[in-house]
């Protein structure tokens, strides 16, 4: 029987990478060449007396599937692409150094490393493309314009990526190329000029393009208390609007978001307020071009929709759980390929509520709170694919991305 030895010329960084690899190898070895996806049953929560019975879904346990010393951090926002390819944006610098031995000097432990900031995931968990940090990015004024926490993701019609930011000093929204090339940017580190202004922003939160009328919205959600677009064309301001479409107020938030104000305030939470809160959370549109916004410390989306000169108009307000407190619940917003349903995140509670489109009526939910597959630790990011399956991602303690295989209903 032969014997493994280690080159003694070898670092001694270079050895526990290569320990960590022959370990890994060897397991994947006595695996078989393929195996299917590990389904596991979600909790669900019925309507009693709803008119349509809601979709139903099984966490696929084996998705993604990562190289073998790849550590995700928090997971601030999800993005499907055309081809039903899963875009995940993560916080390395979540991970701390008991996580990652291989970025220590001297290397600390057979595992593990920082993926990079963006991935490009296949639908079966492969991934297709990795890149993100300050290497891509511009320098604007001597600061590079990469945030230092980085939150929200769009992939557009056109397969270019769009991320912004909710650290300290990241009032930016960035657009890459799928290959991580720089194409353009709104806003600027360290820059920024309240509600009013039509060139700043106030860390955004998200961000949706749509490339037919060539106009990008934002959330800008952190400091200030509004959507804000501009047209991606010339770059140029188009309109802001903040609750129930008329202008922005509220004021902006003192000082810099931490995850310390998360839950501040939550006493305060009111579901008619006249002003966004201090998070707003996410903006996307649908199929049928309504607009959908989570005013999350409201526990409440709002919907709009465009006139046919282009100006954005209230169309309703819809109440998630209103009576919870905590972190609050409309975090993120779904639709079914076929836009009947309407699924929305609710982050305190664990759960994803399940809405007849059309008429909004509620048809019931999934989830718990938990760390098991299909619950949900600060649950933060919801998208879906052509299939109608559903990815979810969580930050805080949570730090994963989740595939919710539809099994019936759609």
């Amino acid at each position: 029987m032969s014997r493994l030895s280690l080159p003694a010329v070898m670092s001694s960084k270079q050895k526990p990478r290569l320990i960590a690899s022959l370990l890994l190898f060897t397991f994947a070895a006595a695996l078989p060449a393929y195996a299917e996806p590990a389904l596991v049953a979600l909790e669900s929560y019925p309507e009693p007396g709803a008119s349509k019975l809601m979709p139903t879904f099984k966490v696929d346990a084996s998705w993604p599937r990562l190289p073998d010393t790849w550590l995700i951090g928090q997971v601030p926002g999800l993005a499907v692409d055309k081809q039903d390819n899963v875009w995940v944006l993560h916080r390395p610098n979540s991970l701390g150094q008991l996580d990652l031995a291989l970025e220590q000097t001297p290397v600390t432990g057979v595992c593990c490393e920082a993926a990079p900031h963006v991935l490009q995931i296949s639908p079966t968990g492969k991934v297709l493309n990795s890149w993100g940090g300050q290497a891509i990015a511009p320098t604007v004024d001597g600061v590079n314009q990469w945030p230092e926490v980085v939150h929200g993701l769009y992939v557009d019609d056109n397969d270019t990526v769009w991320l912004g930011g909710n650290g300290k000093g990241d009032h930016v929204v960035l657009n890459f190329t799928a290959e991580g090339e720089f194409i353009k940017q709104f806003g600027q580190r360290n820059n920024t000029d309240g509600n009013a202004s039509k060139t700043t922003l106030g860390n955004p939160a998200d961000i949706h393009h749509d490339t037919s009328s060539g106009e990008v919205i934002i959330a800008d959600g952190y400091i200030n208390k509004r959507i804000i677009g501009f047209n991606t064309h010339n770059n140029a301001f188009s309109q802001y609007w903040g609750a129930y479409a008329n202008l922005p107020g509220g004021g902006t938030r003192e000082g810099a978001f931490d995850v310390s104000q998360a839950t501040a305030g939550a006493e305060n939470i009111n579901t008619n307020a006249q002003n966004f809160g201090d998070i707003i959370h996410c903006v996307t549109k649908a199929s049928d071009g309504r607009i959908y916004v989570c005013d999350r410390r409201n526990n409440r989306l709002q919907v709009f929709k465009h006139d046919d000169q282009g100006k954005v108009q209230f169309v309703r307000d819809l109440v998630i759980a209103g009576e919870t407190m905590g972190l609050g619940t409309a975090t993120d917003v779904a639709f079914s390929p076929d836009n009947k349903y309407l699924y929305v995140a609710d982050m305190m509670n664990g759960r994803i509520w399940v809405l007849w489109h059309d008429t909004y009526e509620v048809l019931g939910s999934f989830g718990r709170p938990g760390r098991y597959p299909g619950q949900f630790t600060w649950l933060h990011s919801l998208v879906s694919d052509s299939k109608g399956n559903l990815y979810t991602s969580e930050v805080a303690t949570g730090r994963r991305a989740q595939k919710l295989v539809l099994q019936t209903g759609n």
